[in-house]
């Protein structure tokens, strides 16, 4: 039986690195298993600021990757610093406080001159090449994935242009997200984004979103149909892990500005005051991109000598990590407008055996997750009192040699599984669609 072909228009994707590759690789990987042929558009010269050679051999044989140039500022703007350009483009903000100049320029010109991002050059090249493209290839439904949202701007010209079913995918909000007010917006820039969101939201046919907040913040904005398909793990090859010597705390991922959980060194200065033994054992283990405001952090609190920065690795090392550390951190910005963000790496750690310890803002749509599938204890930012207390009972696990987590219902956030719904959702979507 021939299969259904399916145009996917994302911009991460191997070489790149970091958790925005890992939905639609693994969505791609399970796609031929229900009658589906990937194709995946993806620019031919990106500027990734993080790159795994490693993924390139998960892509599935199975799938067709077409390619076409980009033109993107952060290329030009590399020139001046690249440093700084890379730490942008991966989302690492400086502090208010502590812009510079020269940050505060490159964050006026990325946030007014590229509405809605970095990435908007490329929609009017990619409209006329997929095109040409669809109409060849009887293509009947596209999906679009953003972060960056300037990709669901070629859906739109497409739908608008050859009536395709769109389905537009959502891994992070758009002007709600985290690191929006970071960008220095005027006035006309917000309004910009504001009227950009509502033409596409209003524009798909189908609208996906990973969290219930997000779908709930849409729903003010259109009627049409939207539906929750969250991040999950995948069936890794990775060797069984010897545990840490050391009662590590492990941080994998990038360690935001914002994201510095100053209780969290608090209660570890405490307890290495109050516990005599706690200094022979402690590791902070942080792997990924840390921002250099986390690390003086650390220095001021004077946790230094208990430090082991890693950096970025492969996501296979990264997984390894993620079964040997003895507890993991997950950590989120506490403010309102990250409460829809579910972490991607939520989901590996969770089927990782270990247990979790989770920070984010009260109300967070990945702490009934965490409490659902048994896999961690959530904190908001008010809870030092708590957080401190169940830090001494994982180090008192671990003196005994029994710590660890037991999850449960972990199955339906498998990639296979969450894949299955995405098929689901697409032939719903053209169902109703044929109908109109």
């Amino acid at each position: 039986m021939e299969q259904k072909k399916l145009l996917i228009i994302t911009y991460y994707f191997p070489p790149a690195g970091g958790p925005g590759v890992q939905r639609w690789l693994k969505f791609v990987k399970y796609l031929p298993d229900f009658g589906f042929q990937p194709i995946v558009y993806v620019p031919e010269n990106p500027t990734y600021p993080i790159i795994d050679e490693g993924l390139v051999s998960e892509i599935s044989p199975k799938a067709i990757i077409i390619k076409n140039k980009i033109m993107e500022p952060y290329q030009l703007a590399s020139v001046f610093s690249k440093n700084k350009t890379k730490k942008i483009s991966s989302g690492i903000f400086p502090q208010k406080k502590k812009q510079t100049f020269l940050d505060k320029t490159f964050l006026w010109v990325r946030g007014n001159l590229f509405i809605p991002d970095a990435r908007v050059l490329w929609v009017k090249p990619s409209v006329s090449f997929l095109e040409k493209y669809i109409k060849e290839n009887n293509i009947d439904t596209i999906v679009t994935s953003g972060p960056p949202h300037s990709l669901h701007l070629i859906g739109l010209d497409l739908k608008q242009k050859l009536g395709v079913n769109w389905l537009a995918d959502f891994r992070d909000p758009w002007t709600t997200i985290g690191y929006h007010k970071a960008l220095r917006l005027s006035n006309y820039a917000a309004k910009k984004h504001k009227k950009l969101e509502h033409k596409v939201l209003n524009a798909a046919d189908t609208i996906i979103v990973t969290s219930k907040t997000t779908k709930t913040e849409f729903q003010a904005i259109t009627n049409k149909p939207i539906s929750v398909i969250t991040n999950g793990y995948d069936i890794e090859t990775v060797a069984k892990q010897t545990l840490d010597i050391k009662f590590t705390l492990a941080h994998i991922g990038s360690f935001l500005s914002d994201r510095n959980p100053l209780f969290l060194w608090e209660c570890l200065v405490e307890l290495l005051e109050e516990i005599p033994d706690f200094k022979n054992h402690l590791e902070l283990k942080l792997i990924g991109a840390v921002s250099q405001e986390v690390l003086d952090a650390l220095a001021t609190f004077k946790l230094n000598d208990y430090l082991n920065v890693l950096g970025y690795v492969s996501h296979h090392e990264a997984i390894a990590h993620q079964k040997k550390s003895q507890v993991l951190l997950l950590i989120e910005i506490n403010s309102e407008e990250t409460k829809s963000i579910i972490p991607g790496k939520l989901f590996e750690y969770m089927v990782s055996n270990r247990p979790i310890i989770a920070i984010g803002p009260k109300g967070s749509d990945f702490a009934d997750i965490i409490t659902e599938t048994n896999t961690g204890v959530f904190f908001d930012y008010s809870e030092k009192t708590k957080l401190k207390s169940v830090i001494l009972d994982f180090y008192n696990q671990f003196l005994d040699g029994k710590l660890q987590a037991n999850g449960v219902g972990l199955q339906q956030y498998s990639r296979k599984n969450l894949t299955k719904q995405l098929v689901q959702l697409i032939t719903d979507s053209e169902a109703s669609k044929s109908k109109i």
